[in-house]
This record gives C-alpha cells, sequence and structure tokens, in this order.
C-alpha cells in the first residue's frame, strides 16, 4: 500500500473541509437541500484522482457520522446517515471515487469529458440518494424522483459544468508547473 504524503493529507483534508463549507451553504426544499456539496464532491474526484478523492469524501461523511454538524442545515450524527438523505452522502464517496478513476484514464484535460464523467457522478450521488429515499420514507420510485432528483437537476448540471472548468484548469495549471 503507497503512503499517503503530507501534501496529500492536505489535499484530502482541503476537500473535506470544502465539502463541508458547501453543506453550509444551502437553500431548504423539502427533504433534500440544494447544497454545494456536490460541486467539491466533483472537483474530489477530478482533482485528486479516485483514492484521494474518496477518501476526502469518506473523511467528511465520516466528520458528520460522529456528530460534528457539517451536513446540511449544521446538522451531524448516524441519525442523518440512516435517515432519508443518507444515501446521498454514501454516493459522494461512491461518485468521487468513479469520477476520480475515470479522470484518472483521461490523456488530455478537456472540459467535455470532464463533463460527461461528472453528470455520471451526479447521477451515481441521485441512484444512493433515491434508493435509501424510497427504503426510509416507504415513498415510490416517481415520488422519490421527484422529491430526491428534479428539483436539483439543473444546480447539478451548473455544478458539473464549473467543477468541469475549474479541474481543467487545475490540471493544465498542475502540469505547466511540473515542467
Amino acid at each position: 500500500m503507497e503512503k499517503i504524503t503530507i501534501y496529500q493529507m492536505i489535499l484530502i483534508s482541503l476537500f473535506a473541509a470544502l465539502t463541508a463549507i458547501g453543506a453550509f451553504i444551502s437553500i431548504p426544499i423539502g427533504l433534500v437541500p440544494i447544497s454545494l456539496q456536490n460541486l467539491f464532491t466533483f472537483l474530489a474526484g477530478m482533482v485528486l484522482g479516485s483514492k484521494l478523492g474518496a477518501l476526502s469524501q469518506l473523511i467528511y461523511v465520516l466528520l458528520g457520522a460522529v456528530g460534528l454538524p457539517v451536513f446540511s442545515g449544521f446538522r451531524g450524527g448516524m441519525g442523518v446517515l440512516f435517515g432519508p438523505t443518507g444515501g446521498f452522502l454514501i454516493g459522494f464517496i461512491i461518485s468521487a471515487y468513479i469520477i476520480g478513476k475515470l479522470t484518472e484514464n483521461l490523456r488530455e484535460a478537456k472540459i467535455f469529458p470532464y463533463f460527461t464523467i461528472g453528470l455520471l457522478g451526479a447521477f451515481l450521488i441521485y441512484l444512493f440518494g433515491v434508493v435509501q429515499l424510497i427504503i426510509i420514507t416507504k415513498i415510490g420510485v416517481k415520488e422519490a424522483i421527484i422529491v430526491g432528483v428534479i428539483p436539483f437537476l439543473a444546480g447539478d448540471l451548473l455544478k458539473v459544468i464549473a467543477a468541469a472548468f475549474i479541474a481543467v484548469r487545475l490540471k493544465i495549471v498542475v502540469t505547466v508547473s511540473e515542467l
């Protein structure tokens, strides 16, 4: 197993913190609030790669699970993870890993591939979120999609676009600085 460098630890911590900050920037609209968490989840995978990106999101979720109020609405604790929105939080970890895995294989930093990979990441968050929403609330698939997906599509599309632009710019800067 590879050792994680101090620089990598700082980046992992930074993205966990950014995701927490993104949770505080939220608009409550029912069971699932609109927040900027997804933006930082997408960026974690795109910038840090699969393992480090997923680790940053795992740390974020674990901080919330132990009770720190880092989830949207200044909430924390295991109750949130086992509640209606917990699947979305678990989806952050999976999404960051898959986004990271797919972007690691890209030869060039281009916006369109990052955008399409980001869309897949958003889909994964929705998938995990809707499944838990159905299980916990006992509502049907259609109702879960109406409550847990539809209100967020436009905002998440903008977050994926922003993440793709930011990640490509960061990749270009890192590539140039490595010369």
